[in-house]
């Protein structure tokens, strides 16, 4: 459940500008999560997110630009089952509904290597450079599962 709400979490804050916890408290209801303040705080807290200006001006809830390695190796221990390479690309199986915040995660990390990422429910696929980096990149992430 806590995989899933915090996933949702994020999926939030990137579609909404979310100013103040009450305001995510409220769409996560919307969508089944009713959670406490207590809660939603740790959320927050283990999915690294800041109060920064938005492009509109707004101060909202965003991912964090620079992540650091504990909390992305906390978020994937947590939520990937299975890494595979293929080509120039890693394919990283997640438990369902988790692969949008790795992928989030991830993508904050700005590795040099990687081109780009797509997330679906449980799937991530990283696309990198050269066959070589996905080679390494996966058995970079495979170390850490």
């Amino acid at each position: 459940m806590k995989r899933q709400r915090q996933s949702e979490i994020i999926a939030i804050i990137s579609e909404y500008e979310i100013e103040n916890q009450e305001m995510l408290r409220k769409i996560l209801a919307e969508r089944g999560y009713n959670v406490t303040q207590a809660t939603l705080s740790r959320d927050i807290n283990d999915l690294a997110l800041e109060k920064a200006v938005s492009e509109t001006g707004v101060s909202c809830y965003m991912r964090a630009k620079k992540v650091n390695k504990r909390n992305f190796e906390n978020i994937f221990t947590q939520a990937v089952t299975h890494i595979e390479a293929a080509g120039n690309i890693v394919c990283v199986k997640c438990h369902s509904g988790l692969a949008n915040a790795v992928c989030a995660t991830f993508d904050s990390m700005n590795i040099e290597s990687v081109v780009g990422t797509i997330s679906g429910d449980d799937t991530i696929f990283i696309l990198a450079k050269t066959e070589a980096d996905a080679k390494k990149l996966a058995s970079l992430l495979k170390n850490m599962i």
